[in-house]
Protein backbone atom coordinates (compact mmCIF):
# COMPACT_ATOMS: atom_id res chain seq x y z
CA UNK A 1 0.00 0.00 0.00
CA UNK A 2 1.23 3.45 -0.82
CA UNK A 3 4.06 3.66 -3.29
CA UNK A 4 4.55 7.34 -3.85
CA UNK A 5 4.85 8.92 -7.28
CA UNK A 6 1.13 9.58 -7.67
CA UNK A 7 0.25 7.05 -5.00
CA UNK A 8 0.61 7.60 -1.29
CA UNK A 9 3.72 5.92 0.02
CA UNK A 10 6.38 6.08 2.66
CA UNK A 11 8.14 9.40 2.99
CA UNK A 12 11.77 8.55 2.54
CA UNK A 13 14.13 11.38 3.30
CA UNK A 14 16.40 11.86 0.35
CA UNK A 15 20.06 12.45 1.07
CA UNK A 16 21.24 16.00 0.64
CA UNK A 17 21.71 16.73 -3.02
CA UNK A 18 25.19 17.66 -4.11
CA UNK A 19 25.40 20.94 -6.07
CA UNK A 20 27.26 19.31 -8.92
CA UNK A 21 27.02 15.50 -8.78
CA UNK A 22 29.61 13.75 -10.85
CA UNK A 23 28.70 11.25 -13.61
CA UNK A 24 30.03 8.52 -11.35
CA UNK A 25 27.66 9.61 -8.55
CA UNK A 26 24.72 9.63 -10.96
CA UNK A 27 25.61 6.18 -12.25
CA UNK A 28 25.87 4.79 -8.73
CA UNK A 29 22.55 6.35 -7.73
CA UNK A 30 20.81 4.93 -10.79
CA UNK A 31 22.25 1.47 -10.10
CA UNK A 32 20.99 1.60 -6.51
CA UNK A 33 17.57 2.66 -7.77
CA UNK A 34 17.39 -0.33 -10.14
CA UNK A 35 18.47 -2.67 -7.34
CA UNK A 36 15.82 -1.17 -5.04
CA UNK A 37 13.17 -1.61 -7.73
CA UNK A 38 14.13 -5.26 -8.19
CA UNK A 39 14.08 -5.83 -4.42
CA UNK A 40 10.68 -4.17 -4.11
CA UNK A 41 9.17 -6.22 -6.92
CA UNK A 42 10.55 -9.43 -5.38
CA UNK A 43 9.14 -8.48 -1.95
CA UNK A 44 5.70 -7.84 -3.44
CA UNK A 45 5.87 -11.08 -5.40
CA UNK A 46 6.51 -13.06 -2.20
CA UNK A 47 3.42 -11.62 -0.48
CA UNK A 48 0.80 -13.96 -2.05
CA UNK A 49 2.90 -16.98 -1.09
CA UNK A 50 2.96 -15.83 2.53
CA UNK A 51 -0.82 -15.34 2.51
CA UNK A 52 -1.36 -18.77 0.97
CA UNK A 53 0.98 -20.46 3.48
CA UNK A 54 -0.35 -18.76 6.61
CA UNK A 55 -3.37 -21.03 6.94
CA UNK A 56 -5.53 -18.18 8.23
CA UNK A 57 -8.59 -16.43 6.73
CA UNK A 58 -7.77 -13.68 4.24
CA UNK A 59 -9.05 -10.71 6.29
CA UNK A 60 -7.06 -11.94 9.32
CA UNK A 61 -3.78 -12.05 7.39
CA UNK A 62 -4.54 -8.61 5.94
CA UNK A 63 -5.27 -7.22 9.41
CA UNK A 64 -1.96 -8.36 10.84
CA UNK A 65 0.01 -7.29 7.78
CA UNK A 66 -1.32 -3.72 8.01
CA UNK A 67 -1.30 -3.51 11.79
CA UNK A 68 2.32 -4.61 12.12
CA UNK A 69 3.45 -2.02 9.57
CA UNK A 70 1.35 0.70 11.27
CA UNK A 71 2.92 -0.03 14.66
CA UNK A 72 6.44 -0.10 13.23
CA UNK A 73 6.08 3.27 11.50
CA UNK A 74 3.97 5.02 14.16
CA UNK A 75 6.97 6.90 15.67
CA UNK A 76 7.93 8.28 12.26
CA UNK A 77 4.36 9.41 11.60
CA UNK A 78 4.15 11.06 15.04
CA UNK A 79 7.34 13.01 14.48
CA UNK A 80 6.21 14.08 11.00
CA UNK A 81 2.80 15.28 12.24
CA UNK A 82 4.37 17.15 15.17
CA UNK A 83 6.88 18.80 12.86
CA UNK A 84 4.07 20.04 10.59
CA UNK A 85 2.06 21.34 13.53
CA UNK A 86 -1.03 19.26 12.78
CA UNK A 87 -2.77 17.82 9.73
CA UNK A 88 -5.56 19.31 7.56
CA UNK A 89 -8.99 17.78 8.15
CA UNK A 90 -9.77 17.42 4.44
CA UNK A 91 -6.70 15.27 3.95
CA UNK A 92 -7.49 13.20 7.02
CA UNK A 93 -11.01 12.49 5.80
CA UNK A 94 -9.73 11.37 2.40
CA UNK A 95 -7.06 9.20 4.05
CA UNK A 96 -9.72 7.45 6.14
CA UNK A 97 -11.88 6.83 3.05
CA UNK A 98 -8.86 5.51 1.15
CA UNK A 99 -8.11 3.21 4.08
CA UNK A 100 -11.61 1.74 3.84
CA UNK A 101 -11.16 1.00 0.14
CA UNK A 102 -7.76 -0.57 0.80
CA UNK A 103 -9.25 -2.77 3.54
CA UNK A 104 -11.87 -4.01 1.06
CA UNK A 105 -9.12 -4.58 -1.51
CA UNK A 106 -7.03 -6.60 0.92
CA UNK A 107 -10.05 -8.59 2.07
CA UNK A 108 -11.00 -9.53 -1.48
CA UNK A 109 -7.44 -10.25 -2.62
CA UNK A 110 -6.37 -12.36 0.36
CA UNK A 111 -9.66 -14.29 0.23
CA UNK A 112 -9.04 -14.99 -3.46
CA UNK A 113 -5.53 -16.24 -2.75
CA UNK A 114 -6.78 -18.53 0.04
CA UNK A 115 -9.52 -19.94 -2.21
CA UNK A 116 -7.68 -20.53 -5.48
CA UNK A 117 -3.94 -20.02 -5.04
CA UNK A 118 -1.46 -17.20 -5.31
CA UNK A 119 -1.15 -16.64 -9.05
CA UNK A 120 -4.49 -15.85 -10.72
CA UNK A 121 -6.07 -13.66 -7.99
CA UNK A 122 -2.85 -11.63 -7.81
CA UNK A 123 -2.78 -11.23 -11.57
CA UNK A 124 -6.41 -10.10 -11.73
CA UNK A 125 -5.96 -7.74 -8.77
CA UNK A 126 -3.37 -5.92 -10.89
CA UNK A 127 -6.10 -4.72 -13.24
CA UNK A 128 -6.39 -1.69 -10.91
CA UNK A 129 -5.01 0.75 -13.54
CA UNK A 130 -7.97 -0.09 -15.78
CA UNK A 131 -10.49 0.90 -13.10
CA UNK A 132 -8.48 4.00 -12.31
CA UNK A 133 -8.76 4.96 -15.96
CA UNK A 134 -12.52 4.44 -15.95
CA UNK A 135 -12.80 6.47 -12.75
CA UNK A 136 -10.75 9.22 -14.35
CA UNK A 137 -13.29 9.40 -17.17
CA UNK A 138 -16.45 9.12 -15.04
CA UNK A 139 -15.39 11.12 -11.97
CA UNK A 140 -12.65 13.53 -13.07
CA UNK A 141 -14.16 13.99 -16.55
CA UNK A 142 -10.82 13.51 -18.31
CA UNK A 143 -10.61 12.17 -21.82
CA UNK A 144 -8.54 9.09 -22.54
CA UNK A 145 -7.24 8.03 -25.94
CA UNK A 146 -7.73 4.93 -28.02
CA UNK A 147 -4.68 3.34 -26.40
CA UNK A 148 -6.45 3.20 -23.06
CA UNK A 149 -9.61 1.63 -24.44
CA UNK A 150 -7.61 -0.86 -26.51
CA UNK A 151 -5.57 -1.85 -23.47
CA UNK A 152 -8.74 -2.13 -21.39
CA UNK A 153 -10.33 -4.47 -23.93
CA UNK A 154 -7.19 -6.62 -24.14
CA UNK A 155 -6.82 -6.92 -20.35
CA UNK A 156 -10.48 -7.72 -19.80
CA UNK A 157 -10.33 -10.37 -22.52
CA UNK A 158 -7.38 -11.95 -20.71
CA UNK A 159 -9.26 -11.79 -17.41
CA UNK A 160 -12.24 -13.50 -19.07
CA UNK A 161 -9.96 -16.30 -20.28
CA UNK A 162 -8.59 -16.89 -16.77
CA UNK A 163 -12.01 -16.73 -15.09
CA UNK A 164 -13.49 -19.10 -17.67
CA UNK A 165 -10.69 -21.61 -17.22
CA UNK A 166 -10.96 -21.46 -13.42
CA UNK A 167 -14.72 -21.93 -13.45
CA UNK A 168 -14.37 -25.03 -15.64
CA UNK A 169 -11.64 -26.46 -13.41
CA UNK A 170 -13.34 -25.81 -10.06
CA UNK A 171 -16.02 -23.45 -8.83
CA UNK A 172 -13.84 -22.52 -5.83
CA UNK A 173 -10.99 -21.50 -8.13
CA UNK A 174 -13.36 -19.41 -10.21
CA UNK A 175 -14.65 -17.67 -7.10
CA UNK A 176 -11.08 -16.97 -5.97
CA UNK A 177 -10.22 -15.33 -9.29
CA UNK A 178 -13.45 -13.32 -9.14
CA UNK A 179 -12.36 -12.03 -5.72
CA UNK A 180 -9.03 -11.05 -7.30
CA UNK A 181 -10.82 -9.05 -9.99
CA UNK A 182 -12.98 -7.39 -7.34
CA UNK A 183 -9.81 -6.50 -5.42
CA UNK A 184 -8.57 -4.65 -8.50
CA UNK A 185 -11.75 -2.52 -8.49
CA UNK A 186 -11.31 -1.62 -4.81
CA UNK A 187 -7.59 -0.96 -5.32
CA UNK A 188 -8.38 1.39 -8.20
CA UNK A 189 -10.95 3.19 -5.99
CA UNK A 190 -8.27 3.55 -3.33
CA UNK A 191 -5.96 5.22 -5.82
CA UNK A 192 -8.61 7.66 -7.04
CA UNK A 193 -9.24 8.84 -3.47
CA UNK A 194 -5.52 8.89 -2.70
CA UNK A 195 -4.84 11.07 -5.73
CA UNK A 196 -6.99 13.79 -4.15
CA UNK A 197 -5.84 13.15 -0.61
CA UNK A 198 -2.18 13.59 -1.45
CA UNK A 199 -2.96 17.19 -2.39
CA UNK A 200 -3.53 17.84 1.32
CA UNK A 201 -1.13 15.47 3.10
CA UNK A 202 2.47 14.35 2.78
CA UNK A 203 3.26 10.81 1.68
CA UNK A 204 4.02 9.35 5.12
CA UNK A 205 1.08 11.08 6.82
CA UNK A 206 -1.40 9.92 4.19
CA UNK A 207 -0.01 6.38 4.12
CA UNK A 208 -0.05 5.97 7.90
CA UNK A 209 -3.55 7.36 8.38
CA UNK A 210 -5.01 5.26 5.57
CA UNK A 211 -3.16 2.16 6.80
CA UNK A 212 -4.42 2.75 10.34
CA UNK A 213 -7.97 3.13 8.99
CA UNK A 214 -7.52 -0.08 7.02
CA UNK A 215 -6.45 -1.89 10.18
CA UNK A 216 -9.57 -0.73 12.04
CA UNK A 217 -11.82 -1.67 9.11
CA UNK A 218 -10.19 -5.08 8.81
CA UNK A 219 -10.67 -5.66 12.53
CA UNK A 220 -14.37 -4.89 12.08
CA UNK A 221 -14.59 -7.21 9.04
CA UNK A 222 -13.00 -10.10 10.93
CA UNK A 223 -15.42 -9.53 13.84
CA UNK A 224 -18.40 -9.36 11.47
CA UNK A 225 -17.35 -12.60 9.79
CA UNK A 226 -16.49 -14.14 13.17
CA UNK A 227 -12.98 -15.01 12.09
CA UNK A 228 -10.57 -15.68 14.97
CA UNK A 229 -7.62 -13.33 15.52
CA UNK A 230 -5.91 -15.73 17.95
CA UNK A 231 -5.28 -19.43 18.38
CA UNK A 232 -2.90 -19.86 15.44
CA UNK A 233 0.27 -21.97 15.59
CA UNK A 234 3.68 -20.27 15.95
CA UNK A 235 4.42 -20.75 12.24
CA UNK A 236 1.40 -18.62 11.30
CA UNK A 237 2.46 -15.82 13.66
CA UNK A 238 5.90 -15.77 12.07
CA UNK A 239 4.25 -15.53 8.66
CA UNK A 240 2.10 -12.61 9.89
CA UNK A 241 5.28 -10.85 10.97
CA UNK A 242 6.93 -11.61 7.64
CA UNK A 243 3.94 -10.10 5.81
CA UNK A 244 4.24 -6.88 7.77
CA UNK A 245 7.99 -6.64 7.26
CA UNK A 246 8.63 -7.95 3.73
CA UNK A 247 5.90 -6.62 1.40
CA UNK A 248 4.50 -3.85 3.59
CA UNK A 249 7.75 -2.24 4.79
CA UNK A 250 10.71 -3.52 2.75
CA UNK A 251 8.78 -3.74 -0.53
CA UNK A 252 7.18 -0.32 -0.38
CA UNK A 253 10.25 1.48 0.99
CA UNK A 254 12.39 0.03 -1.80
CA UNK A 255 9.91 1.01 -4.50
CA UNK A 256 9.51 4.50 -3.07
CA UNK A 257 13.28 4.96 -3.18
CA UNK A 258 13.36 3.80 -6.79
CA UNK A 259 10.54 6.19 -7.72
CA UNK A 260 12.65 9.07 -6.42
CA UNK A 261 15.42 8.34 -8.93
CA UNK A 262 13.75 6.63 -11.91
CA UNK A 263 10.98 7.91 -14.18
CA UNK A 264 7.44 6.73 -13.44
CA UNK A 265 7.14 5.53 -17.04
CA UNK A 266 9.85 2.98 -16.24
CA UNK A 267 8.84 2.03 -12.69
CA UNK A 268 5.15 1.39 -13.33
CA UNK A 269 5.44 -1.09 -16.22
CA UNK A 270 8.30 -2.84 -14.41
CA UNK A 271 6.08 -3.47 -11.38
CA UNK A 272 3.63 -5.27 -13.63
CA UNK A 273 6.15 -8.09 -13.43
CA UNK A 274 5.08 -8.77 -9.83
CA UNK A 275 2.45 -11.38 -10.81
CA UNK A 276 5.13 -13.04 -12.95
CA UNK A 277 7.42 -13.25 -9.91
CA UNK A 278 4.55 -14.72 -7.91
CA UNK A 279 3.83 -17.33 -10.58
CA UNK A 280 7.50 -18.33 -10.86
CA UNK A 281 7.81 -18.72 -7.08
CA UNK A 282 4.42 -20.42 -6.61
CA UNK A 283 5.33 -23.23 -9.01
CA UNK A 284 8.25 -24.75 -7.01
CA UNK A 285 7.10 -23.62 -3.54
CA UNK A 286 3.33 -24.21 -3.63
CA UNK A 287 3.15 -26.58 -6.61
CA UNK A 288 0.88 -24.20 -8.55
CA UNK A 289 1.77 -24.93 -12.16
CA UNK A 290 0.57 -22.47 -14.80
CA UNK A 291 -1.09 -24.04 -17.83
CA UNK A 292 -0.61 -22.80 -21.38
CA UNK A 293 -4.06 -21.17 -21.66
CA UNK A 294 -3.62 -19.54 -18.23
CA UNK A 295 -0.25 -18.17 -19.33
CA UNK A 296 -1.87 -16.76 -22.48
CA UNK A 297 -4.63 -15.09 -20.45
CA UNK A 298 -2.05 -13.71 -18.04
CA UNK A 299 0.05 -12.26 -20.85
CA UNK A 300 -3.07 -10.61 -22.27
CA UNK A 301 -3.81 -9.00 -18.91
CA UNK A 302 -0.23 -7.76 -18.47
CA UNK A 303 -0.04 -6.50 -22.05
CA UNK A 304 -3.36 -4.67 -21.67
CA UNK A 305 -2.34 -2.99 -18.43
CA UNK A 306 1.02 -2.05 -19.98
CA UNK A 307 -0.78 -0.39 -22.91
CA UNK A 308 -2.97 1.50 -20.43
CA UNK A 309 0.14 2.76 -18.64
CA UNK A 310 1.74 3.85 -21.90
CA UNK A 311 -1.40 5.73 -22.91
CA UNK A 312 -1.67 7.51 -19.55
CA UNK A 313 -0.88 11.08 -20.50
CA UNK A 314 -0.37 12.38 -16.96
CA UNK A 315 2.33 9.80 -16.22
CA UNK A 316 1.02 8.89 -12.76
CA UNK A 317 1.63 5.24 -11.97
CA UNK A 318 -0.67 2.72 -10.45
CA UNK A 319 1.61 0.16 -8.91
CA UNK A 320 1.06 -3.56 -8.46
CA UNK A 321 -1.24 -4.94 -5.79
CA UNK A 322 0.22 -6.88 -2.90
Amino acid sequence: MGRGGGRPGFAVQSPSVQPNPTPRDNKRQTLLAYLALALGMLALGVSPLLVRSAGAPGPVTAFYRLSIAVVLLAPFFGRSAAFRGGLPKAGMRLALLAGLFFALDMTAWTTGVVLSGATNPTLLANTAPLWVGLGTVLIFRQRLGLGFWGGLALALAGAAVILGLDVRQASQAGLGSLFGLLAGVFYGSYFLVAQRGRQHLGALSFWWLSAAASSVALFAITALLRQPLTGYPPRTWWLFLAMGLIPQVVGYLSITYAQGHLPAALVSPTLLGQPVVTALLAWPILGEAVTGPEALGGLMVLAGVFVVHRSNSNGKPVTANS
